[in-house]
């Protein structure tokens, strides 16, 4: 039996690691450091303040960023959230590099930000970053701006991602997932519902008009990270036939998507995995899509709807067909494709491999 292994992970530091989850990322962030730690592995997590205690949370370092007038005067730093985000995670890297080694086997980068891969030949820990997103400038500067490779270890959540990065770093694919012992299987209903961040490229509003046009009750689950989308967009097409039922629980959620007919996905980007899809299926709920990015590798036709644009009556055509789709088909897909504990072996083999 191999040792357990001593491992950090550097979460977003934009949302604390708590439920109800701000998103996938931080759903994947918890599953992950609560898997490993089940495992027998001794799990770090460096995470922003108010994140759920049982995960060992290790604050970011650096506290509140302390600068001089003339410093807070520039205009070209960017907004006071970019400036906190920098500094906790400079002072945590820094930290990182000079005692890093001595605490811990393996450093796995999960956030989306740019100083873990431009700072990473300073740190003398074995390294994995999981690529999260699309390519983004700054990620892709960090990369690219490096004289030899970076020492980490890349992995994508979907062959789409790792495709989109190709070219920039040579990526495996370790594919999230879901527990399925917490996402059980439901008993269906009669309405749909969409779950996500309520943000514009989440499509809520799309979800809305493609439900109201099939004839379906909608409830609508999540966050309500962009006000001024909410306020715009998604709102004024509330109703009797359209609730916001909050933010949910995993737990109450899973009850919410288990009791549905049928569940809308919208992304209107390339969506670099679909973890609501497959939390979908993990209830038995069959799953209407817009088919952009990883999407539509996750998905098939035994179990979803797919479509390739916005177009609202197309979308709600395949709300009505995927309704009438197999639940049982639908979970035994997700048990297939989305099993914790393949991820979890995937990502051991990783953190081994990046130390060999």
């Amino acid at each position: 039996m191999l040792p357990p292994l001593r491992v950090a992970i550097l979460a977003a530091s934009r949302h604390p690691i708590v439920e109800p989850f701000a998103g996938g990322l931080e759903a994947h962030t918890w599953q992950l450091a609560t898997g490993l730690r089940r495992r027998g592995h001794r799990v770090t997590v460096f995470a922003g303040a108010g994140s759920d205690p049982s995960l060992d949370v290790r604050p970011f370092a650096g506290g509140s960023p302390v600068l001089s007038a003339a410093a807070r005067a520039d205009v070209s730093f960017g907004p006071e959230a970019t400036m906190v985000e920098h500094h906790a995670y400079l002072s945590t890297l820094l930290g990182l590099a000079r005692s890093g080694a001595d605490e811990f086997d393996v450093l796995h980068n999960n956030s989306v930000h740019h100083l873990p891969l431009a700072m990473a030949p300073a740190i003398e820990v074995a390294q994995v970053t999981t690529l999260h997103t699309p390519p983004t400038a700054w990620m892709e500067l960090a990369v690219k701006a490096s004289p030899t490779p970076l020492p980490i270890r890349f992995c994508a959540v979907s062959h789409h991602t790792a495709e989109a990065w190709r070219g920039t770093v040579d990526a495996s694919v370790v594919p999230n997932a879901v527990d399925l012992s917490a996402w059980r299987v439901g008993p269906g209903g009669p309405d749909a519902i969409w779950s996500g961040r309520i943000v514009p490229e989440k499509g809520p509003h799309l979800a809305i008009d493609a439900a109201r046009a099939a004839g379906f009750r909608l409830r609508v689950a999540g966050p309500v990270l962009d006000p001024a989308y909410w306020r715009e967009e998604v709102e004024p097409r509330l109703g009797p036939d359209v609730e916001w039922i909050g933010h949910l629980s995993q737990r109450a959620l899973a009850r919410e998507v288990g009791a549905s007919a049928v569940a809308v996905v919208t992304p209107r980007w390339d969506e670099p995995f679909g973890l609501v899809a497959l939390e979908a299926l993990a209830c038995g709920t069959p799953v209407a899509a817009i088919g952009r990015g990883g999407m539509a590798g996750l998905l098939e036709p035994g179990s979803s709807c797919v479509v390739a644009t916005e177009d609202t009556a197309e979308l709600a055509d395949a709300l009505v067909r995927a309704a009438r789709l197999d639940r049982a088909r639908a979970r035994a897909h997700a048990e297939e494709h989305g099993s914790l504990d393949r991820m979890l072996d995937r990502y051991e083999d990783l953190y081994r491999s990046a130390r060999a």
